[in-house]
């Protein structure tokens, strides 16, 4: 397989029978790097797809290859221990009679011949589980238990990390813990990961395309800005449209910081260090305007250029917005004020967003 970083691709069309369920992918293709996010309903496949890859699949047939290597042909597969993977399930399956430390050591022994072993220290610390190295599994939170799922899947030195639904089960603060660790190391260590995930926050925040399915089948994949851009897009909740903007970051005072977009600023709440960032924004929160406002409590107004509208839920139309970079917003009005303001598409508008609803 091609290397980390590498423009190498997961390309194939798999197909594979459980019980009354069918996996027929139809052709696909997506970069091998950065984090590709699964995203669909329950049952429409993506854990099957998921397993698959790591060849978990005995009766899997048809094609799939992962940079230079063929992992499927017909039938016959490239056995799971050399497909160089490394996998996080749902319930972590850490081995209950090992400490967390055994378990680390079961992984790195497994790494690669060739491959220099990753000190089991040095991993334990980069995710967050120094101190826990003599503690025994049943003695851990379901967070603590996923940090050393993904230590243990990191030391075996893979080139592809599968996360099947590593989230799910989790506490909100855990949660986002995680979301933050997992976004760490997929851009410290440049190592491309596959997603499963039915939730729309978790996919915002680490993605970078989306692979839509439903009823085993891929309907189709998509950078995740495009994906956002889309008003009819799956990823969007009841809370409405939302949009992802990306950007360096500058620490603030009292708990703000706020993140350059080509010469604009935009504050956000978090006690952010230095560097890049990405915030979703909902279309509910951001106002129009002609012009920038004086006294006026929200601190961020965006220059936009209105692209075009959309329908929203009765008596409201939604407005996508372009940003000078390129970067995309949406903004929810109700159709009372885009009639009365006549709002035009190609019109230079000023984007009002409320710093404290600014999301990570």
């Amino acid at each position: 397989m091609s290397g980390r970083g590498s423009t190498a691709a997961v390309s194939g069309n798999v197909q594979a029978r459980l019980g009354a369920f069918s996996l027929q992918t139809g052709d696909f293709s997506w970069p091998l790097d950065g984090i590709t996010a699964l995203f669909g309903r329950s049952g429409c496949g993506k854990s099957t797809l998921l397993r698959a890859i790591a060849g978990l699949i005995p009766r899997a047939s048809g094609t799939l290859r992962v940079g230079e290597a063929l992992w499927l042909d017909g039938r016959r597969q490239t056995p799971a221990p050399q497909r160089d993977v490394g996998y996080v399930f749902q319930d972590a399956a850490l081995f209950p009679h090992l400490s967390v430390r055994g378990n680390l050591l079961f992984a790195a022994s497994r790494a690669p011949k060739g491959e220099a072993p990753a000190a089991i220290d040095q991993v334990a610390a980069e995710v967050g589980i120094a101190y826990l190295l003599d503690r025994r599994i049943a003695a851990l939170s379901g967070g603590e238990k996923q940090r050393v799922a993904i230590a243990r899947a990191l030391l075996s030195r893979p080139r592809l990390l599968l996360l099947d639904e590593p989230l799910a089960a989790l506490d909100w603060k855990a949660k986002d813990e995680l979301l933050e660790l997992i976004g760490q190391i997929a851009r410290t260590q440049r190592l491309p990961m596959v997603l499963v995930s039915h939730a729309p926050e978790e996919i915002e925040r680490l993605a970078q395309r989306v692979v839509f399915m439903q009823d085993g089948r891929i309907l189709r994949i998509e950078p995740l800005t495009e994906a956002l851009m889309r008003a009819d897009s799956p990823l969007f909740d009841r809370l409405g449209p939302v949009a992802v903007l990306e950007g360096e970051a500058t620490p603030l005072a009292e708990g703000l910081a706020q993140l350059r977009i080509d010469g604009s600023l935009l504050t956000f709440p978090a006690a952010a260090e230095p560097g890049r960032v990405r915030l979703r924004i909902y279309a509910r929160d951001v106002a129009l305007a002609r012009s920038v406002p004086t006294d006026i409590s929200m601190l961020n107004h965006l220059p936009a250029r209105i692209c075009g509208f959309a329908a929203s839920r009765p008596g409201h139309s939604l407005v996508r917005l372009c940003l000078a970079d390129g970067q995309g917003l949406w903004s929810e009005i109700t159709m009372r004020a885009r009639d009365a303001l006549r709002f035009a598409e190609d019109e230079a508008v000023v984007a009002l967003i409320k710093a404290a609803s600014v999301e990570r």
